[in-house]
């Protein structure tokens, strides 16, 4: 039998089989990751178009692994310990998010404020680091936490300076409201993406969640490209003031976003309409 070079024993079509299996362990994971938290057997072949048994087959490939495990009380799946590992790994080995650690704690230090750092993931932002508020009030660490691009200032700063097919595809896909503010209008989402581009930071104003604000700036890599951003958040009152962003923290975010752009690599970056030294 004639096997390829360096794959003995391999087929063509083994190695489809082989491609197929994973990518429909990855969709699984990420089936997981999202929406619902626990999955039956039955759930997870209907949500991936999967016969029963290949579903089953492939839960108990990846629970042997530890990648997910079954909740005895219910029989349904949920992520396992494993993927709590390459995430932490995933985090560690993040150059933004190793970057950007002296600059948050300095941010939160400067303005008093809570301060997230994030990246594009798909259509929503996850937040890479966070730096809790700088007093002794009870806060959640919401490093992994996944906030849809269009409802946070994050995600407005990075999308205003993407490329125009990419921040096209983000507009007209599915805008899902949070709160009764959240834009989703693609016009109106158009403007203030426009706004964000030739201002340099970002406004969220209660549309992620009710009494809460942000405000954000796009970070740069050496390539000029928006690979993440940084903001101040906190409560509407403080930081936005009947819709208005508050200068000093507009002023703060934007230092740390062109100081931390330049330890990325930034030189000059291209706003729409005029270029600006970060």
């Amino acid at each position: 039998m004639n096997h390829s070079a360096g794959e003995p024993g391999s087929t063509p079509g083994g190695r489809r089989g082989t491609i197929q299996s994973v990518e429909r362990a990855a969709r699984i994971l990420k089936a997981l990751g999202t929406g619902s938290s626990r999955l039956g057997v039955t759930e997870v072949a209907d949500r991936l178009g999967l016969a029963k048994g290949t579903a089953y087959g492939l839960l108990r490939t990846l629970e042997a692994q530890e990648l997910v495990e079954q909740d005895p009380e219910t029989d349904k799946y949920r992520l396992g310990p494993a993927m709590l590992q390459l995430g932490n790994a995933f985090l560690d080995n993040h150059e933004l998010r190793g970057r950007s650690l002296l600059w948050a704690d300095s941010l939160a230090s400067r303005v008093g404020e809570a301060v997230r750092v994030g990246v594009l993931y798909g259509s929503n932002v996850l937040i890479v680091h966070h730096v809790f508020r700088p007093d002794n009030s009870v806060q959640i660490l919401e490093v992994g936490a996944s906030i849809p691009w269009h409802a946070c200032a994050l995600g407005k700063a990075i999308v205003a300076y993407l490329p125009e097919a990419s921040r096209d595809a983000l507009l007209e896909a599915e805008l899902t409201p949070l709160t009764g503010r959240t834009v989703t209008d693609p016009a109106a989402l158009t403007a203030a993406l426009d706004t964000v581009a030739a201002e340099g930071t970002a406004l969220e104003d209660e549309e992620a969640i009710v009494g809460e604000a942000e405000i954000a700036a796009p970070i740069f890599d050496d390539l000029v490209h928006s690979v993440g951003s940084i903001g101040v958040v906190g409560p509407v009152e403080r930081l936005a003031q009947g819709g208005k962003p508050a200068p000093a923290l507009v002023a703060a975010v934007r230092e740390t976003a062109r100081g931390l752009s330049r330890e990325m690599g930034a030189g000059r970056v291209r706003t729409r309409g005029r270029t600006a030294r970060r």
